[in-house]
């Protein structure tokens, strides 16, 4: 244990408070290290699938005569433009695949429907006053090995008439467009969606193409289940409230070992080493001195020597604090007044010295002459210091 005045002097004050403190924080670091590790942290995260809806309409012809560039029976597909007497049937294919991206699956047990219209769409600066509209797809497919498809094949040529003939009916009013739009409805289970496209059907008197992809795509996240996990807390959290329970323990038994310890003791000690330059030990005599004033404290003495430039004595034996000057000596002792010095301390406990009154006495123990210390008076001491030694 440290040996430091100041220290005894708080352990003097708040001993008893820092050890209940101390014991408290030891047995609070033990239970939080304890629940620490009989309740390790759960952490719960959730798991996550990521879904692809794409549609798509293929177009294709089939040739149906020989030309320079097709044989009959050739089938064109997704061509940038057709020719109208090698292939005047247009096909188009509505597509829709279903796929699990996360695991790169295809998803079969979603449902599809597709639309997929015809319209005539009469025009004056960009708005649309009149149309007709021609259902070409309405049904829901089956989805095999994550994809629906549907077909329908139209006949461009009695397209083509119809639009001249409404051109003819508006006599140049407004300009009629042809148009198709594809409409997907889709149900995944985890998810459902509505994809639409269109696109312009153009038709002249030698060629049709189709201006635009018609095709949608659809992307989602949706949660397929919740995971807990279970791990123990942080180890070095643990060994720290641990080394804290422990020290904060072994402080406290340490403290409480050294208690009590007396703060009159304890203050004077921190004086002592305070003014230490100030004190010399030495022996006081008791005759010394004309006039000797007491004083409250240690502290007292050490300005009286500063003010003096004299030198504090301090007598062990007799528990003494002086400063003597001009016949004047100026003390502090926590025994009392100048003659309660004199005397050396005794343990009146001690059992040592006790004579039990019932037992009889030996005459010779009764025997004074014979005894040095009580012989002729007039031999006696010389001076207080001769009785000091004898002492």
């Amino acid at each position: 244990m440290i040996d430091n005045p100041r220290l005894d002097l708080v352990l003097a004050k708040y001993g008893r408070s820092i050890v209940v403190v101390l014991v408290g924080i030891g047995i609070l670091a033990f239970l939080a290290s304890g629940w620490a590790v009989a309740t390790p942290s759960t952490s719960t995260s959730h798991q996550y699938a990521d879904e692809r809806v794409s549609s798509d309409v293929d177009t294709s012809a089939v040739v149906v005569q020989n030309g320079t560039l097709w044989n009959e029976g050739d089938r064109l597909e997704n061509s940038g433009v057709y020719i109208l007497n090698t292939s005047p049937e247009l096909t188009l294919r509505p597509e829709t695949r279903l796929t699990n991206a996360t695991a790169e699956a295809p998803v079969n047990d979603g449902t599809v429907s597709h639309e997929l219209t015809l319209r005539f769409e009469a025009t004056r600066e960009g708005t649309v006053f009149w149309n007709e509209t021609r259902s070409l797809v309405d049904e829901s497919p089956a989805v095999e090995n994550g994809v629906a498809r549907s077909e329908t094949t139209i006949d461009v040529e009695s397209v083509r008439d119809r639009q001249r003939e409404i051109e003819r009916e508006l006599s140049g009013v407004g300009a009629v467009d042809v148009r198709l739009e594809f409409r997907a409805a889709y149900d995944t289970g985890a998810g459902r969606g509505v994809q639409e496209a269109s696109t312009t059907l153009e038709i002249t008197d030698d060629a049709y193409w189709v201006a635009d992809s018609l095709s949608a795509s659809d992307e989602q996240r949706y949660r397929t289940g919740t995971t807990e996990t279970t791990e123990s807390r942080n180890l070095g959290l643990i060994a720290g409230l641990s080394l804290l329970g422990t020290l904060s323990l072994a402080v406290a038994v340490s403290l409480a070992r050294r208690s009590p310890v007396d703060e009159a003791a304890a203050r004077r000690a921190v004086h002592e080493r305070r003014y230490a330059e100030w004190i010399s030990r030495g022996s006081i005599p008791m005759w010394i001195g004309d006039y000797h004033v007491s004083l409250d404290t240690l502290e007292d003495v050490v300005d009286v020597a500063i003010d003096t430039n004299e030198r504090v004595v301090h007598d062990t034996q007799r528990g003494l604090f002086a400063v003597v000057n001009d016949g004047v000596v100026y003390y502090y002792s926590d025994r009392g007044l100048w003659e309660e010095t004199a005397w050396p301390e005794m343990d009146l406990d001690d059992g040592s010295a006790v004579v039990d009154a019932d037992a009889p006495l030996n005459p010779e123990e009764l025997e004074l002459e014979g005894s040095d210390e009580f012989s002729d008076p007039d031999d006696g001491f010389d001076d207080d210091a001769d009785v000091w030694r004898k002492l």
